[in-house]
């Protein structure tokens, strides 16, 4: 199984989810899904190379115990719709964006994170609002979620 999470620029928020879910799936010793993120834009892919993830996401990571890696923004593509599994948004603009970017959801492989928790509700991005611990905990509590679901 395959799992791609997607925000704006692939510096805040999908690195984060990216992380979270790693974690829960090492915690779980759960070896066979792979998970990665993109971004719907290249607002932060310069010359063709990806900022590195927000130092404000990787404060709230390290401050919560999670383990991550270097991680620079990519772009996503139309081909990510046949090689993932899952690809899971942030919010509606992401998820438009998305489906743009894939040509549709024929197998409904797209979803908001939190619908895994039963929501609605946009995760507001943390470059924006500057509040990365909300967005943490709503990160978290979606994954958890997915990860509920993947294990049934």
């Amino acid at each position: 199984m395959k799992i791609l999470f997607v925000c704006h620029g692939n510096i805040c928020r999908s690195p984060m989810a990216e992380f979270v879910m790693k974690n829960l799936l090492a915690k779980e010793n759960i070896k066979d899904i792979e998970v990665d993120s993109k971004a719907t834009t290249s607002d932060a892919i310069h010359n063709g190379i990806g900022m590195p993830m927000d130092i404000r996401t990787r404060r709230v990571l390290d401050k919560n115990h999670i383990p991550y890696t270097v991680h620079q923004a990519s772009l996503m593509t139309k081909d990510d719709y046949q090689k993932y599994d899952y690809l899971i948004c942030m919010d509606e603009e992401n998820f438009m964006d998305m489906n743009r970017i894939t040509g549709g959801d024929p197998e409904r492989k797209e979803y908001k994170l939190l619908y895994f928790i039963d929501k609605s509700d946009d995760i507001d991005d943390p470059w924006y609002t500057g509040d990365f611990d909300e967005a943490y905990c709503e990160i978290a509590t979606g994954c958890e979620g997915l990860l509920k679901k993947i294990k049934k």
